[in-house]
């Protein structure tokens, strides 16, 4: 029986009480270590701080807590190159790496991954992957071919990997009861996780209990999926220990997604004044994204939003009883450093 050490809400209280105490919290010591703004801003280094941070304070509450970064394999290495020195304060922080459209998706959905692009992520992947480090791969078709070659290459290169057939990231494909390389195993570590389900839109459901029995009925070893079922409903402890149950009896583990590099205006957090009067570190809105606004991620206002006091998103998913973080959008540093 795994064992959790999660706090409760009493030593959670208690424990914050006592950061707050002892001067500057530990949290406020960790954000106000920021560089300037300016032209030799390295843009990369204060993301890689950011998701230390993060692991940090995760785990004086959670000593297990399970930190997945997506993306952004640059930041793996001392100059961004696959041949590049490994920095090993980063590796220390984080269990494992996402990775998007390894090999179909980076050109467009059911398209094979350009074999250059592909050939570069493996050349991060692996060096990782031989340490020990879970990587998960999520590629974007739909195809049945291509789903098959999706996971039997990714099973060769032995990453764990979710098809996913919408950008949306909604559906729960109709084998989720056996799904690739099914077990009934007790999942005690991402590394052991075969498989798992990237499902962050719940809008095909009408309410959580509805959404929690779906995902109930499945084998997965490992779901990534939003805290929250609307803008102000979270899932609870309750629902969460839940979902820690496959179909077949085994524990699997449950991650949540978490945004550190965009701002999200249907988050809970957005206020309403910001549409007119955005706060100095709120950027201009993704193209892309439809309400998803770029950051300064360094500013230590945005790092209060996302931890270091009871209402900030990352302190809730703890409360919750998640496993751990699948933070998004970690390669906004590129954005930054393509300005200069």
């Amino acid at each position: 029986m795994r064992k959790i050490f999660f706090l409760n809400q009493i030593a959670y209280t208690i424990l914050l009480f006592i950061i707050v105490l002892s001067g500057v919290t530990y949290c406020q010591d960790l954000i106000n270590q920021n560089l300037s703004d300016s032209d030799s801003f390295f843009y990369r280094d204060e993301m890689r701080h950011f998701i230390q941070v993060i692991s940090r304070y995760s785990h004086l509450f959670h000593p297990y807590f399970i930190i997945v970064p997506q993306n952004g394999l640059s930041l793996l290495t001392s100059n961004g190159e696959p041949e590049g020195v490994l920095i090993s304060k980063y590796l220390s922080a984080i269990d494992g790496v996402g990775q998007e459209e390894l090999y179909f998706g980076f050109l467009g959905d059911d398209e094979h991954t350009p074999e250059i692009i592909t050939s570069n992520w493996l050349g991060f992947l692996n060096k990782i992957r031989v340490l020990g480090k879970a990587v998960l791969v999520t590629d974007y078709c739909s195809e049945p071919f291509n789903i098959k070659n999706s996971l039997e290459s990714n099973n060769l290169q032995q990453f764990i990997s979710f098809p996913a057939e919408s950008r949306e990231l909604n559906i729960i494909p109709d084998n989720s009861s056996v799904p690739y390389r099914a077990n009934s195993e007790n999942i005690e570590k991402i590394i052991h996780a075969k498989n798992f389900l990237y499902f962050i839109n719940p809008s095909s459901f009408s309410n959580t209990e509805e959404m929690i029995e779906a995902l109930s009925r499945t084998n997965y070893d490992l779901f990534i999926i939003d805290a929250f079922f609307s803008k102000d409903e979270m899932f609870t402890h309750e629902d969460i220990d839940h979902l820690k149950e496959k179909m077949n009896g085994g524990k699997r583990l449950v991650l949540s997604y978490l945004s550190i590099g965009e701002a999200e205006n249907y988050r809970y957090y957005w206020q309403k004044e910001w549409d007119i009067n955005p706060p100095p570190w709120l950027e201009e809105e993704n193209p892309d994204w439809s309400g998803n606004y770029k950051i300064r991620y360094w500013d230590k206002n945005w790092q209060q939003i996302i931890f270091g006091n009871p209402d900030a998103y990352l302190d809730k998913i703890l409360k919750a009883g998640f496993d751990g973080v699948y933070l998004d959008l970690i390669d906004s540093f590129e954005y930054f450093e393509e300005l200069q």
